[in-house]
């Protein structure tokens, strides 16, 4: 098992387009050709998506260029995660949640949860209209989304494509 870090920066009201972040459900049979390829291209559009997905294992899904980094370590990708935090955390909305023992208590509990195989997934307003989004999430396989292959071979912890 590897672990994929994610992160999204950008206004809350593309955020809270729900639709936009979920998975297309399939259509119900029969289905004529004409609802394939519709299926298809919501599907298409989804992965193509920058947007954080509803379900942190379908980032997995999402085009590998979003990968932020690659870990085998669980306490690696918490660093990485706690890395981020602080360097978000004086944009956070709330004097609360940039509390460093609360962001230190997020990390730890990461770190568990990762090593459980399990995905971690944060959200967070930053000044007054904008959201962030960072997920760990487990590969190979993801034990919520098993039937879902790996996006990319795992790096050890190197950025696992461009920078962002």
């Amino acid at each position: 098992m590897h672990i994929h870090a994610y992160s999204w920066l950008g206004e809350k009201e593309l955020f809270d387009r729900d639709a936009a972040r979920r998975l297309p459900d399939r259509p119900r049979p029969p289905v004529t050709p004409e609802e394939q390829e519709r299926h298809r291209q919501l599907v298409e559009a989804f992965r193509r998506s920058e947007l954080p997905p509803m379900e942190t294992a379908h980032w997995l899904l999402k085009s590998p260029r979003l990968i932020r980094r690659t870990f085998e370590e669980p306490k690696d990708a918490a660093a990485w995660l706690g890395g981020r935090l602080t360097e978000h955390a004086p944009g956070f909305h709330s004097q609360q949640e940039a509390n460093t023992a609360r962001l230190a208590r997020l990390v730890a509990s990461a770190a568990d949860t990762l090593a459980h195989g399990g995905d971690v997934s944060l959200g967070f307003y930053v000044g007054r209209t904008s959201f962030l989004s960072l997920a760990l999430v487990a590969c190979s396989p993801n034990r919520f989304a098993p039937g879902v292959p790996c996006p990319r071979a795992s790096l050890n912890g190197r950025p696992a494509g461009p920078p962002r």
